[in-house]
């Protein structure tokens, strides 16, 4: 009788191929690593966090993000607020540039790095892009030398190499969820769409942000999927989010991420993207707490975002930078190569 073969440890397996190759896990893997026991969890953790501190260092990216333009946005994603096709209490508004000033200097003395303008919009207007670049410019007149992302939907070509001559250093545009999934999620536009805009910004040297949200009715195989197409693309930076059912939206009755669920896609996401900029989001005060957060910046993130998010509450942002000094993780400092 043919003795079974012994079962390989994902962890096992990892450790070898990320840890000490560099090399992101394969779809296969990430699942199993998503499959596995809450007891095994802690084993997890540790393990991405050493794939973080070998692969990344030791310190952590702060980001601060504004609206410049809120609601009103003809998309359908299912789980924002925005959206002007839903019943959600947000309405449509604009910030003007003295606010948007404002809000950049009050990131700056957090100590934050990274300052991103963001638009619930299909894509940039010239209406829309003539704001961006009077901001950019009302910023740097303030003597504010903070890195400046945008994050203004879908682009032209153009728009692109307009955005690049503004100084905008990082362009985020979340794929938000599997290729097999994204049908279920939008419907207004195609996953396709999406990484035509983020080819364009990679190619026209601009640095890519792009993750997306946990908790969408995805299945584990479809989060597996998600990961490595997102390793494919070759991000800078992934900001993992978690779901906020928020009222009004299709998806206001979906439950809350659990926080052993959320951990094991921590961990899982850093394996997948050894390399990458791991960044904390949104959802993750509600899903994780303060333990759960303190449990994911020991296992695999290494940015997150400080105060408030686009239409909900976060937390002050003193208390993630005390959360940093008590973990004695260093803020990564302002690169002047802007």
């Amino acid at each position: 009788m043919t003795a079974a073969p012994e079962q390989v440890d994902v962890l096992g397996v990892a450790r070898e191929q990320v840890l000490e190759r560099g090399v992101g896990l394969s779809e296969e893997q990430v699942l199993e690593v998503l499959q596995l026991s809450d007891d095994r969890i802690p084993e997890l953790l540790e393990l991405a966090h050493q794939v973080r501190m070998r692969w990344c260092g030791p310190e952590v990216e702060v980001e601060g993000i504004v609206s410049l333009k809120t609601g009103g946005c003809p998309e359908d994603c299912h789980f924002c607020s925005q959206s002007g096709q839903f019943p959600s209490p947000v309405r449509s508004a604009w910030l003007d540039i003295p606010g948007l000033v404002r809000a950049a200097r009050q990131t700056a003395e957090t100590g934050a790095t990274e300052f991103c303008i963001v638009a619930a919009v299909r894509g940039p207007d010239k209406r829309l892009l003539s704001q961006v670049r009077d901001g950019i410019k009302a910023i740097r007149d303030d003597g504010n030398d903070i890195q400046i992302a945008c994050s203004l939907g879908m682009l032209t070509q153009e728009q692109v190499d307009e955005l690049v001559a503004m100084g905008v250093h990082r362009y985020n545009h979340n794929l938000e969820t599997a290729r097999s999934h994204f049908p279920n999620v939008v419907t207004t536009h195609s996953w396709e769409e999406r990484w035509d805009t983020l080819r364009m910004v990679r190619d026209a040297g601009m640095e890519v942000c792009c993750g997306g949200i946990i908790g969408m009715g995805e299945t584990l195989g479809q989060r597996a999927e998600f990961a490595v197409q997102l390793a494919s693309l070759e991000p800078d930076e992934v900001p993992l989010n978690f779901l906020i059912p928020n009222p009004g939206t299709p998806y206001e009755n979906y439950p809350v991420v659990e926080g052993p669920e959320a951990l094991r896609a921590v961990g899982a996401f850093r394996l997948a993207l050894p390399r990458t900029i791991l960044r904390f989001a949104g959802g993750r005060e509600l899903t994780f707490g303060d333990l759960g957060a303190k449990q994911g910046m020991l296992g695999g993130i290494n940015a997150i975002i400080v105060g408030n998010y686009l239409t909900n509450l976060g937390r002050p942002a003193q208390d993630d930078l005390d959360m940093l000094e008590e973990l004695s993780m260093p803020i990564k400092e302002l690169s002047k190569t802007l």
